[in-house]
């Protein structure tokens, strides 16, 4: 529960800044649209922090199943070294290469100075959002899911704080909406340091940690590659689909994606906190060989996630416009996006099972396959049909790839789970 309440309030990150500039005089919708052509930056770099987190927290976990508490700390001290070198170069990356890939995302003349404003702010608290997102996975690993959950919430509840204060009190608009956001992850990251350097923690940050070694970096690349992927296909994704809506709509289309693809965000966040929950509890055991518990924690979390996902869908599909109406109150915005999102989500209820497969696949080190599952949805299939599918059938098209795309990648997923069960987890022993 605390890893699911901690995945909806960081939702609220991205969403909030996006309830507050839809509602800037004059200029919010504009403005909306324009931040949310900063979305794939903003993606890539969670990337990242996806990345070194998510392929460190589970190897760490499954070595302090087999008892070696030495190697899990020298796997959380490299990837410490690694998220701090990413942060620099994404960085000086992005503020180089700023406005020409913005304009590659789908901003257009009226809106590419909004995205600008904001991710020019955004982009020099890099650091924070590296530290905050990447180091926070090795506090939930240890079993330490509210302090974890904290960690978000400390940073999410500043930034609703601050959004008004500095956006409509000091008249800063979007880039007070940027200013808040980075003020925010920064205190979210001194939270994590201040706890992994702490004697509370079973793991901690030590100097003597921080040279890389590649026999503990790179299985822990290798394994977040899935994860990497998974989140920087979405920026991809996110391209492709703005490329594409800006060519057969215009900035209607690009907006509703805008809010669109906020709802998604948030509806996909309880799902991935269940399995944030499930993850250090089949890692651990899966390392002091206690397969029967990696069984009993995967089942009870597909039939969790799934049916959290039949829920959430059930809601969007019947009642859009509640959803739609945190991000604009303008009639006709609301009209073309709850037409668009009951095709874009259609199929959305599979995504419980197919995201419990995917990552119990990651928490016990199946990098390979976890890598083959992370690329299918996304890039196998999802961009592909966004593209096959606008020329011929315009808008409709690129919204109606997502649910083919949704229904092949869960086929596909649960088939290669269910031929690779027992081989993942041999006959359990008698319960203990």
């Amino acid at each position: 529960m605390p890893a699911i309440f901690a995945q909806l309030i960081n939702a609220l990150y991205n969403v909030v800044d996006r309830m507050y500039i839809s509602r800037l005089p004059d200029i919010g919708q504009t403005a909306l649209t324009g931040v949310g052509v900063t979305f794939p930056i903003i993606m890539l770099i969670s990337a990242f922090s996806a990345l070194v987190g998510m392929g460190g927290a589970p190897r760490a976990a499954i070595a302090m199943g087999e008892g070696n508490n030495d190697k899990a700390e020298k796997i959380l001290g490299n990837c410490v070294t690694v998220l701090l070198s990413l942060s620099v170069l994404l960085t000086v990356f992005f503020l180089v290469f700023e406005r020409p890939l913005l304009m590659m995302f789908g901003a257009s003349e009226d809106t590419v100075v909004y995205a600008t404003q904001y991710i020019t702010i955004y982009l020099v608290g890099t650091v924070f959002v590296q530290i905050a997102l990447g180091l926070n996975s090795f506090i939930n690993t240890q079993g330490y899911a509210k302090t974890g959950m904290l960690t978000i919430l400390i940073g999410a509840c500043l930034n609703i704080v601050l959004d008004p204060i500095f956006m409509f009190a000091l008249d800063m608009g979007v880039q007070g909406a940027a200013l808040a956001t980075i003020l925010s992850q920064a205190v979210s990251a001194a939270w994590v340091l201040q706890f992994l350097f702490g004697k509370r923690s079973k793991l901690r940050i030590r100097a003597a940690n921080l040279r890389l070694k590649k026999e503990y970096i790179l299985p822990v690349l290798a394994l977040g590659m899935a994860p990497f992927v998974m989140q920087a296909t979405e920026s991809l994704l996110n391209i492709v689909l703005n490329a594409n809506l800006q060519a057969q709509g215009g900035d209607e289309a690009v907006g509703a994606m805008t809010i669109i693809a906020s709802i998604m965000q948030f509806a996909l966040m309880p799902v991935m906190g269940l399995t944030q929950g499930a993850q250090p509890i089949i890692s651990y055991n899966y390392g002091a060989k206690q397969y029967h518990r990696c069984k009993r924690a995967f089942w009870l979390l597909l039939a969790s996630s799934f049916s959290m996902a039949v829920v959430i869908w059930g809601s969007v599909m019947l009642f859009p416009q509640v959803f739609i109406g945190i991000f604009s109150d303008k009639a006709p915005v609301i009209a073309y996006t709850t037409w668009a999102i009951r095709i874009f989500m259609s199929a959305y209820f599979l995504m419980g099972a197919q995201i419990a497969c995917q990552q119990t696949f990651m928490a016990v080190g199946r990098a390979k396959i976890s890598l083959f599952l992370a690329l299918l949805r996304k890039v196998v299939l999802l961009i592909p049909l966004v593209m096959i599918l606008a020329r011929p059938f315009g808008v409709t098209g690129i919204f109606t790839a997502e649910p083919i795309a949704d229904t092949l990648a869960t086929l596909t997923t649960c088939t290669v789970f269910a031929f690779s069960y027992k081989k993942m987890f041999p006959a359990a022993e008698p319960a203990q």
